[in-house]
C-alpha cells in the first residue's frame, strides 16, 4: 500500500515538474512524423461507421498505404502516393469491385514529416488517459499529441471523422512484395 501511495506521488511530482518546465517556453511545437512507421488505428467515420486501419507510412518511398477494415466489411487497400494520385481496390468474397481498381486524383500527396508545422497550439488537456498537448491547423485537423512521449494519440477532422492511435511502430516498413499500384 505505501509503495501505490509513494509511486502515485512521483506520478505527480513529475506532472508538476513537467508543466513548469513548459511554463516560459513557448507554446510546444509537435514532433516531426518519422520518416517511417506503421500505426493501428481506430478510426469513427462521421456518420457513426467504425473501421481499424494499419496505416504504413513510408515518406522517403512517397508511399503511405492504408489497410482498412470496415465493420464488418472486406478489407479495403488505400494505397496512397506522394504525386497525389490513390489507388482503392478490395479483396475477398464480398468485394464489391470486380477486382477492379478505383483511381482518384487529390492533386496533394502524402503528408509531410512536418506537415504540422505553423500549426496553432491550444492547450494542453487529457485525451483518452493521456495528457496532451493539442493543436490545429487550417480548422482541419486538431492533432493530440502525449505531453511526455511527443507520440501522436490522437487526430479528428474538420468532417467529424477521428482516429485513435493503438499502436504505433516506428521504423517498420511494409512487408516486400506488397503491391506497389
Amino acid at each position: 500500500m505505501k509503495m501505490e501511495r509513494s509511486w502515485g506521488s512521483v506520478m505527480k511530482k513529475a506532472m508538476v515538474l513537467l508543466l513548469l518546465m513548459t511554463i516560459g517556453e513557448g507554446d510546444p511545437i509537435p514532433r516531426q512524423w518519422p520518416e517511417r512507421f506503421h500505426a493501428v488505428l481506430y478510426m469513427n467515420i462521421s456518420d457513426g461507421r467504425l473501421q481499424i486501419t494499419d496505416l504504413w507510412y513510408d515518406w522517403s518511398a512517397g508511399r503511405n498505404v492504408n489497410l482498412i477494415q470496415k465493420q464488418l466489411g472486406d478489407l479495403l487497400h488505400d494505397v496512397e502516393w506522394n504525386n497525389g494520385t490513390s489507388y482503392y481496390y478490395t479483396v475477398g468474397p464480398n468485394s464489391t469491385n470486380d477486382g477492379d481498381c478505383n483511381v482518384r486524383e487529390f492533386g496533394v500527396g502524402i503528408p509531410r514529416p512536418d506537415f504540422l508545422d505553423d500549426a496553432t497550439y491550444l492547450r494542453m488537456e487529457y485525451t483518452d488517459g493521456f495528457l496532451c498537448n493539442l493543436w490545429t491547423k487550417l480548422d482541419f485537423i486538431w492533432y493530440w499529441e502525449d505531453v511526455l512521449t511527443q507520440i501522436p494519440v490522437r487526430w479528428d477532422f474538420y468532417d467529424e471523422w477521428w482516429q485513435r492511435r493503438e499502436q504505433l511502430d516506428l521504423g517498420v516498413l511494409l512487408k516486400q512484395g506488397y503491391p506497389a499500384m
